[in-house]
């Protein structure tokens, strides 16, 4: 018993140590870019040893990849969820206002998020990673356009529900590329609810 006790709390030091690990190196990577960081930054920003950091990653690559894999898996379960609150018809206008607040968390995402794409594209095995998250992505949204047929009219051009979660993840890569250099989250915001309504309508209800 005494043993078991022991384990249950050397597990939960360590997942606690590797959640701090990952929070510290998301704040790091974010201030000066994945390729500008040390892992002597990362323990000194999560207050811990080399040694901790072994512990949990093999190297800054490694932690890199699980930082993302973790960001993008919650990301893809928030969209999902936005996306499930309507019944059988879909409240375009409150959808779009829902799955905007999501996308668009913060500057910061969207620097390490860069990077990673950035790090992907000279990579082939870590763009399969993520590939297969925008994959997901757009699977959430095709699927909840999919159960609104009928219900709800898509416009002809984007041709069905694949098509339309094609647009709404161009739409928010076009809009994010904006502010990352301009700063303007409100600003992103307003944009990003104008395109998807007008890209998941006829285009003729742009109020925001």
């Amino acid at each position: 018993m005494a043993v078991e006790s022991t384990t249950r709390r050397v597990t939960k030091r360590r997942v606690r140590t590797r959640a701090n690990l990952l929070d510290a190196a998301f704040a790091v990577f974010a201030a000066k870019g994945f390729g500008r960081v040390s892992i002597e930054e990362v323990c000194e920003a999560a207050g811990y040893s080399r040694g901790a950091f072994y512990s949990n990653f093999d190297s800054l690559d490694e932690l890199f990849f699980a930082l993302y894999q973790q960001r993008a898996d919650l990301i893809a379960e928030q969209v999902s969820g936005a996306l499930a609150l309507d019944g059988p018809g879909l409240d375009v206008p409150a959808a779009v206002d829902r799955v905007t607040e999501v996308l668009l968390l913060d500057r910061d995402w969207l620097l390490v998020k860069t990077d990673f794409l950035v790090y992907a594209a000279r990579a082939p095995e870590v763009a399969r990673t993520l590939l297969e998250h925008r994959a997901r992505l757009r699977r959430a949204i095709a699927d909840r356009l999919s159960r609104a047929r009928g219900h709800t009219e898509l416009p002809a051009v984007l041709r069905d529900a694949e098509g339309a979660a094609h647009a709404v993840v161009a739409a928010y890569d076009g809009v994010t590329v904006q502010l990352l250099l301009d700063r303007d989250v409100e600003r992103a915001r307003v944009w990003l609810k104008q395109l998807l309504t007008a890209l998941l309508t006829d285009g003729s209800d742009t109020t925001v």
